[in-house]
């Protein structure tokens, strides 16, 4: 027995719903792409120290990214955690080691409530906070990590700032 097109749609339309809704579940959880909000704050960094006189560029390191990382995870995750201590005591110092840098770690933060932060609103943070622009302009942090993460309520801008330890000889 023959099946006519209409038939042959109604038997398989449910196969059909059943593997899109299987697809829509299984798929990832889109994160946003803060790569370039990321590349921002390493050039306002750059821009900032070399106005304060500083000559030496500053360069992105993996372990400082992970402790930026680690912390901007930490206080989207825990909201009464604003500032450097994370919620299980850390310091910057402490996740910098244990994100395997070596050397001098200090830390800028910034939190936004909504779900972006452009560079210049991160920028305008920082540069009005001695604090953080102490961090900054200091010349012997040549190194540098930045995460961003957001949610639809906040967003969390971390720079982990970095000394490095000079070479045994």
């Amino acid at each position: 027995m023959e099946l006519s097109a209409r038939r042959c749609a109604l038997v398989l339309l449910p196969a059909g719903v059943v593997l899109l809704g299987t697809a829509v579940l299984a798929a990832p959880v889109a994160q946003a792409d803060n790569k370039r909000l990321n590349s921002a704050v390493v050039s306002a960094v750059y821009t900032l120290q070399h106005q304060a006189g500083c000559t030496n560029d500053v360069i992105r390191n993996n372990a400082l990214t992970l402790a930026a990382e680690w912390h901007a995870e930490d206080m989207m995750n825990n909201r009464s955690i604003n500032g450097d201590i994370g919620s299980d005591g850390s310091t910057p110092q402490d996740r910098a080691n244990a994100a395997g840098f070596r050397g001098r770690a200090a830390e800028t933060v910034a939190i936004n409530p909504a779900i972006a932060i452009s560079s210049l609103e991160l920028v305008n943070q920082w540069y009005y906070n001695p604090d953080d622009m102490a961090i900054i302009r200091d010349c012997a942090n040549t190194s540098i990590g930045v995460w961003s993460d957001n949610s639809m309520d906040r967003t969390v801008v971390v720079a982990v700032y970095g000394q490095p330890d000079l070479p045994k000889r």
